[in-house]
């Protein structure tokens, strides 16, 4: 059987939010509801409605065995960037010398 969660971007701020048990959005993806593929499609459509909340929601596949999106597009959405950016990076020192 395959599993789902559900996922969208927040209006607020762009981040990327999963769809909990309860119903709201979190940003933490092992918080998020597995779904079966047909209560998947269902939840999408419902949140889909929530247009002054989220936008783009959509089903992610799940691992067959533990909970890890399937795709590497959808673990870097869950895990966050691949490179430092913002106040958290850091120039090398050879980067900043022009190296």
């Amino acid at each position: 059987m395959s599993r789902q969660i559900v996922s969208a971007n927040r209006l607020t701020d762009g981040l990327v939010v999963f769809r909990t048990a309860a119903g709201t959005w979190t940003e933490r993806a092992e918080d998020a509801r597995v779904y079966s593929v047909e209560e998947a499609e269902i939840e999408v459509a419902a949140a889909s409605r929530e247009g002054t909340v989220v936008v783009g929601v959509y089903a992610v596949d799940l691992e067959e065995q533990g909970s890890a999106p399937s795709r590497l597009r959808e673990r870097i959405r869950a895990t966050g960037p691949t490179v430092a950016y913002g106040p958290a990076a850091v120039i090398s020192p050879r980067r900043a010398a022009g190296a």
